[in-house]
């Protein structure tokens, strides 16, 4: 019996190509929710926020960007960029405490990731 790509090769003259899968279980993404999560996926695409959101995911109190900072071989203004872009896309918040910053995981948005990526893939 020939497999699903088989016939699928064959019935296009032996050039393969992928086969298109069944409709998947639950509602299409729409257009906001797919501006969301393509941002939260561009902010996750560069490796200092995500070690920076994994110290604050760990650390569970708000973290002084000063501390952050000392655990980076980059400056302050940089730090307090990735801080920002963090921020923007809700995976963390921040808090002025006197003259200094302090940040912590938003274990809101941090839950909803999971839901996202089994959204975009179609998992029940």
């Amino acid at each position: 019996m020939a497999t699903v790509l088989e016939k699928a090769t064959t019935a296009r003259g032996n050039k393969a190509c992928c086969v298109p899968s069944a409709p998947g279980n639950g509602p299409a993404i729409d257009e906001a929710d797919s501006i969301e999560y393509a941002s939260w996926f561009k902010t996750l695409a560069d490796p200092t926020r995500i070690r920076i959101l994994n110290l604050l995911a760990q650390a569970g109190d708000p973290v002084c960007v000063c501390d952050i900072t000392d655990h980076f071989p980059l400056g302050q203004p940089t730090i307090s960029h990735h801080l920002k872009i963090l921020r923007d896309a809700r995976f963390v918040v921040a808090e002025r405490r006197g003259t200094y910053m302090y940040y912590r995981a938003n274990d809101c948005c941090l839950a909803e990731f999971p839901e996202a990526a089994r959204r975009i893939m179609a998992i029940g």
